[in-house]
């Protein structure tokens, strides 16, 4: 990868979590005891990332505090929660000016391989004209997930969450998971866009890529991930899972 080649990450680490029955902020809930936000940054930082920006909100300096310090490590606060496209929101100051590319993930992911990031970011590089690249997964049983939709020539054009899904999208097996890599200025442009019209009155940065492909961008579904990757951390009981998966 060129040394010209820049490369930038959001993690977002703002929400509360409250279905893991914790006062502590999701990101800080220990899994195999350390932070699970820990093995985000750790895939990341493997993957050769340049500069993380982490979106904190609740409890936010409590967040900070408990991170491990990296030199490349920059905060950003999401004042009010208000969706994960919010959170990208207020990164919109540290990310201006900035032309190359940035991934875009959760902070409860920590079964985040870094080789997916070297994928993906190399995908980047090598396609060269894409404005959006969602990291896809195939899965057997994908109750509860968002579907990539495709065209019959295979190109991307949606995704359906499962509430919304009719009966023979929900056949589907490609997932999406919030893997994303943006070309910064067409992600920035896009976010003024978003719209908060729905049941939650949120921002949600699963909208942006339908943006981008109205504005006839390249948008690219690439399933690249690895199926252990499927396993984020909403509950306890996903802890125990996630705990096993990393002691094998």
């Amino acid at each position: 990868m060129s040394e010209q080649f820049k490369k930038k990450a959001v993690v977002l680490a703002a929400g509360k979590g409250t279905r893991m029955k914790s006062d502590l902020p999701k990101v800080l809930y220990p899994v195999c005891g350390k932070p699970m936000i820990e093995y985000v940054l750790e895939a990341l930082e493997a993957a050769g990332v340049d500069e993380i920006l982490v979106v904190i909100g609740y409890q936010g300096e409590l967040v900070r505090k408990t991170i491990k310090p990296r030199p490349y490590l920059k905060f950003a606060e999401q004042k009010e929660l208000l969706g994960t496209g919010h959170a990208v929101m207020s990164c919109r100051e540290e990310l201006e000016g900035f032309d190359g590319p940035v991934f875009i993930i959760a902070g409860d992911n920590p079964l985040l391989q870094s080789s997916t990031v070297e994928r993906l970011f190399a995908e980047y590089e090598s396609i060269g004209d894409a404005s959006c690249i969602i990291g896809s997964v195939y899965k057997e049983n994908p109750f509860g997930m968002g579907r990539i939709l495709r065209d019959d020539q295979g190109n991307f054009v949606g995704v359906v969450e499962e509430k919304d899904a009719t009966d023979q999208q929900r056949q589907i097996k490609e997932i999406n998971i919030s893997y994303y890599i943006f070309n910064t200025p067409d992600l920035l442009a896009s976010l003024g866009a978003l719209r908060a019209n729905n049941a939650q009155k949120e921002y949600y940065i699963t909208d942006v890529p339908k943006i981008l492909l109205d504005r006839q961008k390249k948008i690219l579904a690439l399933p690249v991930l690895q199926p252990i990757e499927c396993n984020g951390v909403n509950t306890t009981d996903d802890v125990k899972t996630v705990e096993s998966l990393l002691n094998k």
